[in-house]
């Protein structure tokens, strides 16, 4: 995992949850722990992390992930002992 990854992967375990985190960085360090992003109907995206799955809409016009899609990837991600 590249170091901006890592830092992502910090930024989704902040608490309180930070609202400046850019929906395409969650993307790309969902690709880099092992899970599998995939386009769905309009906006919506499936975030897969060993058979679990997560559908967010991408934001717009903005570029920066809602805090409650932040607070669902970390439950995510630790349902699947992924920790920083």
């Amino acid at each position: 995992m590249k170091s901006k990854h890592g830092k992502t992967l910090q930024a989704v375990f902040f608490k309180p949850t930070r609202p400046n985190i850019l929906f395409s960085d969650l993307e790309a360090m969902v690709v880099a722990v092992g899970g599998e992003v995939r386009e769905g109907e309009g906006s919506r995206v499936v975030f897969e992390i060993n058979g679990k799955r997560l559908y967010p809409h991408r934001p717009h016009p903005g570029k920066e992930a809602k805090r409650y899609q932040v607070e669902e990837l970390r439950e995510l991600l630790e349902t699947q002992g992924i920790t920083p």
